[in-house]
């Protein structure tokens, strides 16, 4: 099957790619030259385990390539993907339409054929009968429906969501396209995996609704861990306990800086907001909000509490700034808040990375980036985890307090206990939800 994959943003480089090695015959398009050159060369412009190989294993075959020529690439494919950007509206919260609409004006224009127009995109409810709307006014003779299809992957574990999902969801109007749809997935069918086959609204909602009740655990966990550090109990302990309920489960339970990246965030702002047009506000998701704006800010204050309010001249080095480990994305990352604040204090920071420096040089003047922990922790006066990047989870805490003019460690990742801390010398130490100590203790 001939497929159309607009966008190659993180949705739809990782969807195109997953599609070709299934089988089918898919043109990635994308507006931005450079882009395209970059992956014509074999170069990805994301950090996403796997990709990489992946691209490159089905070039090879035939069955992947990268163009500008939208009209090209449109022209006999049977299903054409819309997975361009959405993000967060400025002034009222709305995700913003603009580059699926522009996209679907020019599928319109391109279609030759019977198509499927599938947004793979996140987007409000009602936003695929708009879809349908724009294309049939802008070439009233084109022959296609539309499909809602959203993607429901990590970053860090993309490839294996894909090719390995809880739950494909399709939104379809008639069984011509739910036949389509179906043939595209049949790899994940024939292997049993849930292919949840519904109207276009419920398809709409459903990755709304999951996204804001993950976004909902993060935030309640972190509220609780707050609590725990009042009462004197450990957040971890709470954590396993709610964990092993089945009705509750233990993903997503980890208590930590808030949350990040390109989805959370920005989806349960959209949330909020469609239930406000619709005059049903969605008071939990708005209070989640809220908090995780909140926790970001509690984090900076613990820092500044552990040093005893003083940061002026002091250097800080902080491990981890993207929004979570194995990818290089800085979208919405605690780091964005949490780092401008300690430089705003007059601390001079210092940042390790594995994935983070491409973006978070723009996005982070004034910090000196370094290649590892131990030269970040030269003279340093604190230590802050703000990402559990695996060669964060097993540092020699000794050989770190050495090197420190003051060992002082704000765990807001929960990698180590106090215990451990204390014992490699460090005379502070912070983390969420759990005691700390100080070198009077």
């Amino acid at each position: 099957m001939k497929i159309a994959m607009i966008g190659t943003g993180y949705v739809g480089l990782v969807s195109g790619v997953c599609f070709s090695d299934f089988g089918h015959d898919v043109v990635c398009v994308d507006k931005n030259p450079d882009k395209i050159a970059m992956l014509e060369a074999g170069e990805v412009p994301i950090f996403e385990p796997g990709l990489e190989a992946l691209i490159e294993k089905n070039v090879a075959a035939g069955r992947l390539s990268f163009t500008t020529d939208l009209a090209a690439a449109v022209d006999g494919a049977e299903a054409v993907f819309i997975a361009v950007g959405t993000p967060t509206r400025r002034g009222d919260g709305h995700a913003d339409l603009t580059y699926v609409m522009a996209a679907a004006e020019e599928i319109a224009q391109a279609l030759t054929g019977y198509a499927v127009v599938v947004t793979k995109s996140t987007v409000p409810v009602g936003t695929n009968r708009q879809v349908k709307q724009v294309i049939s006014r802008a070439n009233p003779k084109a022959e296609f429906d539309v499909a809602s299809n959203p993607e429901f992957l990590r970053e860090g574990a993309a490839i294996d969501d894909f090719m390995r999902p809880d739950r494909v969801v399709v939104g379809v109007q008639n069984d011509r396209a739910a036949q389509v749809m179906a043939e595209i997935y049949r790899p994940l069918f024939l292997r049993d995996f849930p292919i949840v086959t519904t109207d276009l609204e419920s398809a709409e909602m459903i990755k709304y609704a999951a996204n804001a009740f993950l976004a909902t655990k993060i935030t309640f966990i972190n509220e609780i861990a707050a609590l725990c550090e009042r009462v004197g109990a450990d957040i971890k302990q709470v954590s396993k306990g709610m964990g092993l309920d089945g009705r509750i489960g233990n993903k997503f339970l980890h208590a930590g800086p808030g949350y990040g990246g390109s989805c959370f965030p920005k989806d349960t702002k959209a949330l909020a907001r469609i239930g406000q047009d619709y005059s049903m506000p969605m008071q939990i998701t708005e209070t989640v909000i809220k908090v995780n704006e909140e926790t970001r800010r509690r984090m900076v204050e613990k820092i500044m509490d552990m040093m005893d309010g003083h940061l002026a001249g002091k250097t800080v080095a902080v491990l981890g700034v993207t929004f979570k480990p194995n990818t290089d994305d800085m979208r919405e990352a605690p780091s964005l808040t949490i780092v401008p604040a300690l430089i705003g204090a007059g601390a001079r920071v210092r940042v390790v990375d594995p994935q983070g420096r491409r973006e978070g040089e723009a996005l982070l003047p004034g910090v000196q980036w370094v290649d590892d922990a131990y030269k970040a922790a030269q003279k340093a006066d604190a230590l802050v985890i703000l990402t559990e990047w695996n060669e964060f989870r097993a540092l020699d805490l000794k050989r770190l307090a050495r090197k420190m003019t003051t060992p002082a460690l704000a765990d807001l990742r929960n990698i180590y206990s106090a215990r451990d801390a204390k014992r490699a010398g460090f005379v502070h130490y912070v983390s969420i939800g759990r005691s700390d100590y100080t070198a009077a203790d």
